[in-house]
């Protein structure tokens, strides 16, 4: 297995501001431990973030949110990359692989295995884990490191990312283990 953690959009606005989600701030120490555990072990960690421009499509539905240049839409501090070490990609639509370059990135990694954390499990994570199953990824959804605007829409979406992608639904300290053993 060559995984890759993603960190997906996990900004201000989802975790503090209008779009936050309930249980946002439980999940940061989480994907904190995860990504502290990756980097320790050399696997990349790569952060999604939505990046949106006036025009979108989206901000039909949503209306304004998380717009480039807002402070809105940057990676919350306590979650911070490290530059020159950690990817951040920008995306203007729910799902980390449209037009984004995200599968090119995974590819020259070589990574074969994605293991999910962020905001919001029935939106950008479902979009996400969709591509990436028709991009021939495992999948890997760290179901205490992912959140969405109420527990129904949470447990819909990682119904579906098991019985419909393949998905394995693991707890953080699981991932732990995981990795620690490679």
């Amino acid at each position: 297995m060559k995984p890759a953690i993603l960190v997906i959009d996990m900004l201000r606005e989802f975790v503090y501001g209008r779009l936050k989600s309930p249980g946002a701030v439980e999940i940061v120490p989480r994907i904190s431990e995860l990504i502290s555990k990756a980097r320790e072990r050399g696997i990349p960690v790569i952060y999604l973030a939505d990046s949106h421009l006036p025009f979108d499509h989206e901000l039909g539905i949503w209306g304004p949110h998380a717009m480039r240049g807002d402070p809105e839409a940057e990676i919350i501090q306590e979650l911070k990359p490290v530059e020159n070490r950690d990817i951040i990609l920008y995306k203007r639509s729910y799902s980390g692989f449209r037009e984004t370059g995200l599968t090119y990135v995974l590819r020259d990694l070589g990574v074969d295995t994605l293991i999910l954390t962020g905001i919001h499990t029935h939106i950008c994570v479902l979009h996400t884990a969709i591509d990436a199953f028709y991009e021939r990824f495992k999948l890997i959804v760290v179901e205490d490191a992912v959140s969405a605007f109420s527990r129904e829409d949470h447990e819909y979406a990682l119904k579906y990312m098991k019985n419909i992608l393949g998905a394995e639904l693991k707890t953080t300290s699981d991932v732990l283990k995981i990795l620690s053993e490679l």
